[in-house]
């Protein structure tokens, strides 16, 4: 499985603590940026990002900014993507098991222990493949 990440400059560490898990949990990943801590507008990396997503260049991804919303808002505006602001690892569960999120959402002030929880949750979640949550997600993609 390979992960896709991109943050803007408030999510710039977050995201090297992510590239550490991922690694030390031997998952590949692809960093779409940006790469230092000077000022970007999140929605040029969102759109990198998602473009990754939806060409399965990688199979997930994860976006981080200062609060996550930016980034999640960014992300949904894209056709085929469900991007999950998620803060604890039972939303990053049932994001992925209810709703097939392809992308994930993280705020930039996430304690390090419970970004390792949230993030591995995030990954190895499988979609249920449940009738209701098919038949919403199918409901979702109509409204694109």
């Amino acid at each position: 499985m390979k992960i896709g990440i991109a943050s803007d400059h408030r999510g710039y560490y977050t995201k090297k603590a992510i590239k550490k898990i991922l690694t030390e949990h031997s998952y590949d990943y692809e960093d779409y940026g940006t790469h230092s801590e000077d000022s970007v507008d999140y929605p040029d990396y969102a759109k990198v990002l998602c473009e990754n997503v939806n060409n399965k260049t990688v199979d997930l991804g994860i976006a981080i900014c200062g609060t996550g919303i930016g980034m999640s808002i960014a992300c949904n505006k894209i056709k085929g993507i469900r991007c999950a602001k998620v803060s604890n690892e039972e939303e990053a569960k049932l994001a992925r098991e209810h709703n097939d999120a392809n992308i994930m959402a993280l705020s930039s002030t996430l304690d390090i222990n419970e970004l390792k929880g949230i993030v591995l949750k995030f990954i190895s979640t499988e979609f249920s493949n449940n009738d209701r949550h098919k038949r919403r997600i199918e409901k979702i993609s109509e409204l694109e």
